[in-house]
């Protein structure tokens, strides 16, 4: 079974993580946004339970 055999797949695997792990991720993560985080404002809503018709 050819699917078995890690020779050539367990290499392409370690040299995409690597790639991943060495060149991509710092990119993204010094990635900034351009629009600023506001908070939410804490609003206290009124809910109203729902009326169901057979209880």
């Amino acid at each position: 079974m050819p699917q078995l055999n890690l020779d050539p797949w367990f290499l392409i695997l370690l040299s995409t993580w690597l790639a991943y792990a060495m060149i991509l991720q710092p990119k993204i993560s010094s990635y900034l946004p351009m629009n600023n985080l506001t908070n939410k404002d804490n609003k206290i809503t009124n809910t109203n339970p729902w009326t169901w018709p057979w209880t």
